[in-house]
């Protein structure tokens, strides 16, 4: 039997190596192997989004992808989103807006903003909507998330006309 190559990826920037069982679910591996505790699993069914993650820029459920699909790609995490001593400004306007109760849903919430704002930096609130959709909270009305994910965009609108889109 060959020895299985191992699966080379960017993670959150940086060069990474998994050289674990490729049919593991690519949520299990980015919390075991790499220890990012900000990836939720909930349904483990890909239908309620906690676990969503960003590969090569696409929302992703990370339960429902195994680990050798991201072989070759880039996976951003909501560790990824952080600044050393600055909050992201999607994570500053949900908690501007408490967009947030429980916490558990609100990792893939933010994953999922800022794919929708780098495919459309100034979305109607209708297509906040429907693209928030994919993600489910039990605990808080969607009303506030949708009010954050608006504020969010008016925010990285500021910050990349500053020159710093990150």
């Amino acid at each position: 039997m060959a020895e299985q190559e191992p699966i080379r990826f960017t993670l959150n920037g940086r060069a990474v190596c998994y050289d674990g069982p490729p049919g593991m679910p690519l949520v299990e591996m980015l919390r075991e192997r790499f220890r990012l505790q900000g990836v939720r699993l909930a349904c483990a069914r890909g239908v309620c989004g906690s676990c969503t993650v960003l590969v090569d820029g696409q929302p992703a459920a990370s339960c429902a992808l195994f680990a050798y699909r991201v072989d070759g790609t880039e996976v951003l995490t909501v560790e990824g989103l952080s600044r050393p001593g600055a909050m992201h400004p999607i994570a500053a306007a949900f908690a501007d807006h408490a967009a947030f109760q429980c916490g558990y849903c609100t990792a893939g919430m933010l994953m999922l903003t800022k794919a929708l704002l780098a495919q459309t930096p100034e979305p109607t609130r209708a297509q906040v909507v429907a693209a928030m959709s994919s993600n489910i909270c039990r605990c808080t009305g969607y009303e506030m998330i949708v009010d954050a994910v608006l504020d969010a965009a008016e925010r990285l609108k500021a910050v990349e006309g500053a020159g710093d889109a990150g």
